[in-house]
């Protein structure tokens, strides 16, 4: 074999093994972001039953992690996700009551506006959507509302580190900095 012969092979050969390594790295990484627990805002669901139905809220769960949240990352007024990363579900098996307002049953994601004293929540029809669109502003669809209303808003004595949701025997509870929302379920 010609000494040329044996630089090309030596040559492809590193070619070859630099082509499987970087594969394997990015089949590595692209396995790692499939693994939404090692997300900064990791899932979390709340499940439990009201009369009949069983209701459970998907979500991703952000942490404070010292910030400001409402009325600073998330602004007063503006309409958010409820929640970290694709747009938070709430799913009922059973026609409820939320509010005083029959919502049937089915899967919806589930958007806020927060204030100060109260908030306006919606129940959309759409689902499987990421929480925002490009720039900022929260992936709702205007038409597909099926349900708004407007709950007040508590504070909390302790900070609530990480965003949890709890689905209690009368409805459904939001604890996150220092915001507690109930929404009353029938």
């Amino acid at each position: 074999m010609t000494y040329l012969k044996q630089q090309t092979k030596k040559v492809y050969r590193a070619k070859v093994f630099v082509l499987m390594m970087m594969s394997l790295a990015l089949s590595t990484g692209l396995r790692a972001q499939d693994d939404k627990s090692k997300r900064p805002s990791p899932p979390a669901m709340a499940t439990g039953k009201i009369g009949g139905a069983t209701l459970s809220v998907d979500y991703s769960s952000p942490s404070v992690k010292g910030r400001k949240i409402f009325g600073g990352i998330l602004p007063y007024d503006k309409l958010w996700r409820a929640g970290a990363n694709e747009a938070t579900i709430f799913t009922t098996d059973k026609d409820i009551k939320v509010e005083g307002t029959t919502l049937p049953a089915g899967k919806y994601s589930f958007f806020a506006t927060p204030g100060k004293k109260k908030w306006t929540i919606f129940f959309n029809s759409e689902t499987g959507q990421w929480g925002d669109k490009k720039g900022g502003a929260a992936n709702m669809d205007s038409t597909k509302i099926v349900l708004t209303f407007a709950v007040k808003v508590k504070k909390l004595k302790d900070i609530q580190e990480k965003m949890q949701y709890d689905v209690t025997d009368k409805g459904l509870e939001l604890r996150w900095e220092y915001s507690d929302v109930f929404i009353k379920i029938e």
